[in-house]
């Protein structure tokens, strides 16, 4: 992913964490938009829920519906460390091809 989008994509991933309390996997697999420089444009996938679109309609933005997991998104995958649990967690985005395998601890 590059230009408009990078930042809005990490924002939301970021934001699904901290602020939201998802796990790595349920951010990644979260709804997204974007919002690029057309107007009052906000291109957005169409898992949001209901009132979240009727609010943005009311405040004057024009919602342009993508597909379920769009490419347009961006695409990501993420890593997070538990120092307490001692564990690694993997994440992959729905939006690409790849996939997060845990991998087993040498013996």
């Amino acid at each position: 992913m590059n230009g408009w989008n990078q930042a809005q994509a990490h924002a939301q991933f970021v934001a699904n964490v901290a602020d939201f309390d998802m796990n790595i996997q349920q951010a990644m697999d979260a709804p997204r938009f974007n919002k690029d420089n057309d107007g009052c444009t906000v291109s957005i996938e169409p898992r949001y829920p209901l009132e979240t679109l009727e609010d943005l309609d009311v405040r004057g933005h024009l919602v342009k519906f993508t597909s379920q997991y769009s490419g347009a998104m961006g695409r990501g995958n993420a890593v997070e460390h538990d120092d307490n649990l001692k564990v690694n967690f993997g994440a992959s985005d729905p939006r690409a091809d790849g996939q997060a395998v845990p991998e087993m601890p040498p013996f």
